[in-house]
């Protein structure tokens, strides 16, 4: 029944978005002094939710674009590489990791205050 809600496939998708980055991120810091490991991302949430882009599923075997995302496509994250060709920045991983948990939080209040207002709708707190 929550599924077909919007706002909390949205915040559902938010959430997995940040863990996976925090994954990645994490992915990169244990390589940090592996020579040659190029440092991964995830792309940006935005570039995955196309407003523009509204998939009609015409056929059983076609994708169904309405069940929440699971997995992001990872990305070179750029960036220098040192001599040895190994492109982790600890700064860098660092800042993506805390803009990760500060994007699940996010996404975990919006569900939070989504389904406060749906309790609200039917009379319960």
């Amino acid at each position: 029944m929550l599924e077909k809600i919007g706002i909390l496939n949205l915040a559902t998708d938010k959430a997995r978005h940040a863990a996976a980055r925090q994954e990645v991120a994490a992915r990169n810091v244990a390589n940090a002094d592996t020579p040659g490991y190029r440092a991964r991302d995830v792309t940006e949430f935005k570039a995955e939710l196309d407003p523009g882009f509204r998939a009609r599923r015409t056929h059983p075997a076609h994708f169904d674009f309405s069940e929440p995302r699971n997995e992001w496509r990872e990305i070179d994250a750029g960036g220098a590489a040192d001599p040895n060709g190994n492109s982790v920045s600890l700064d860098e991983e660092v800042l993506r990791s805390v803009q990760a948990e500060r994007d699940h939080s996010r996404a975990i209040t919006v569900y939070q205050a989504s389904l406060g207002v749906l309790r609200a709708g039917l009379g319960r707190r």
